[in-house]
């Protein structure tokens, strides 16, 4: 893995993205005049990610897994200083700062969290100006596809990484996204970092590093969320906070697969699942009198039973007995302090 820090400035800007491969404009040329041409501006680019950090109460329930002092990256996506995140990154934050591409740093407010998709939005305050990026179709991205991957704050750099996968995503914390894209060589600096293509557009946002960004293949990588993602609620999320659909059942269950069993990790403290009696080492092998294949044909037998609130029966093996565990579902956000700074 190659990660080069970029310094602010359109000739530095320029070259450093030039060496890491990607056809982009030349140093000089001008933010209209890049636009114009279609083409990649590598200084707006810079200066559209930010650093993110944020300061989470120590009785959230996110403290327990994620910790209370985060940090990341965002995306300025447009120009009142709405910034794009991976939402884990901020979720029940009490402080969230905000770092430029010259090192200056600013407050800034939580507008949304989407835990369907997994995004954050941000606003950042008190003068903040920034470059914005469009967002581009993730569809037209392909497999082999050369695209650049950034990161803001202390961590600060650019690596060029390839699509080595467009799939299916089912995440153990109750999360399934349809298509996930993939890349290699991992980044460390993951957590809302941008991936943009050739045109500088915003492709996907960073959320995590898998083990096998092929499949079959233990080849380690990084896991982005495309932005098709967001488009459809974007506009609620701005409105409201949150999408305006029903809310998804929620167990606050933690699963491993396994042979096409699932075996509950973790309960969380006061979620549906511990009311219910389920616990750690216990296994889940039907929902709703259905069988399932895998981590995410579950979710979508869960989900499709109704919405949150619905009791979930669940079937679960403990030891050689099979046991009906009915589980009265809730919903995801209101388990969460995202007051703090709404």
């Amino acid at each position: 893995m190659r990660v080069i820090p970029i310094p602010v400035g359109s000739r530095l800007a320029a070259t450093i993205l030039v060496l890491i491969g990607l056809q982009l404009t030349a140093p000089g040329v001008g933010t209209a005049r890049a636009a114009e041409s279609g083409r990649l501006d590598p200084e707006r680019v810079v200066r559209s990610v930010v650093g993110i950090n944020a300061v989470v109460p120590p009785d959230s329930q996110s403290a327990r897994t994620l910790g209370t002092d985060r940090e990341g990256s965002g995306v300025v996506i447009d120009g009142s200083g709405l910034i794009l995140t991976i939402g884990y990154t901020v979720m029940e934050a009490s402080q969230i700062q905000v770092t430029a591409a010259d090192g200056r740093s600013y407050p800034a407010n939580m507008v949304a969290y989407d835990p369907v998709s997994g995004f954050g939005l941000l606003r950042a305050e008190m003068g903040f100006s920034a470059p914005w990026l469009r967002l581009a179709n993730p569809d037209a991205v392909k497999e082999g596809d050369t695209l650049l991957a950034l990161s803001g704050g202390d961590n600060r750099g650019a690596t060029a990484v390839k699509v080595v996968g467009k799939r299916e995503f089912a995440g153990y914390w109750e999360y399934l996204l349809d298509e996930a894209l993939f890349t290699f060589p991992p980044i460390r600096a993951f957590n809302g970092a941008a991936l943009v293509n050739r045109e500088g557009r915003l492709v996907g946002i960073g959320s995590l590093l898998v083990a096998e960004a092929v499949e079959g293949r233990g080849l380690p990588g990084n896991m982005f969320v495309p932005v098709s993602a967001l488009e459809p609620v974007l506009a609620d999320l701005l409105a409201y906070g949150r999408r305006q659909e029903p809310a998804r059942p929620w167990l606050g269950v933690t699963l491993r697969e396994e042979m096409g069993r699932l075996l509950v990790e973790k309960v969380s403290p006061r979620g549906p699942a511990e009311s219910a009696g389920l616990r750690s080492g216990d296994w889940i092998v039907g929902v709703g009198g259905q069988r399932f294949s895998g981590l995410a044909d579950f979710y979508r037998k869960l989900w499709g039973l109704g919405a949150a609130g619905i009791v979930v029966p669940l079937e679960v093996m403990r030891g050689s007995t099979l046991t009906p565990v009915p589980v009265t579902s809730a919903d995801r956000v209101r388990f969460l302090r995202l007051n703090p700074t709404l």
